[in-house]
């Protein structure tokens, strides 16, 4: 299936409230009910969705949607979403553990080897050291910015009462620089000044 756009979300709040209203309904004697969901990097959203139904047994599995939202888009494409099951094996896997959980079991390979990349970035995730504001940042492999410039070392500045707000600055000083995928970069925490 392809992408569905649209101007407005209507009388939701937002795109995560929109899709958990499209994935929880009534179709003749079927119910499907999002049980939890998350909106991850406002990029993709996740689900765990019940279906039951008198003739078939009850199954939670998960719903995947690609989302991009841009309230001000000068074409009034506001909101739009491209949806898909883990049984379409999903390339995006930064589901959440609390959702995880609440999956039935399923013998279909996809699912499963979704699911189990999904337990490995957790997993990953966890090991990581913590970003502490003054700390240096090694990466692997240098990191090219739009200045022209590449940077493997670089200062962690986090602004105070914006704790996501992270920036980097070049161990010399100089400007701050943003890192895209940072959770999908390999780097270490060197030392904290």
């Amino acid at each position: 299936m392809g992408w569905l756009f649209m101007s407005s979300l209507g009388r939701f709040r937002g795109p995560r409230a929109y899709l958990d209203d499209q994935f929880s309904y009534r179709c003749g004697t079927v119910r499907s009910t999002v049980l939890r969901s998350a909106l991850v990097r406002m990029r993709t959203y996740y689900a765990a969705v019940e279906q039951i139904g008198p003739d078939m047994p009850r199954a939670v599995f998960a719903v995947v949607c690609l989302v991009r939202y841009n309230p001000r888009d000068a074409n009034g494409d506001v909101f739009g979403y491209k949806d898909m099951t883990e049984h379409m094996g999903p390339c995006e896997a930064e589901c959440p553990a609390a959702i995880l959980d609440l999956l039935t079991p399923t013998d279909a390979d996809h699912a499963l080897a979704w699911r189990a990349r999904c337990r490995a970035a957790i997993a990953a995730r966890s090991d990581r050291p913590r970003l502490r504001n003054g700390a240096i940042i090694v990466f692997d492999e240098p990191i090219a910015f739009t200045d022209g410039s590449a940077h493997a070392q670089l200062e962690v500045v986090i602004e105070p009462g914006r704790p996501r707000a992270v920036r980097f600055r070049p161990a010399g000083g100089g400007g701050l620089y943003r890192i895209s995928n940072l959770h999908q970069r390999n780097y270490r925490l060197e030392s904290i000044a």
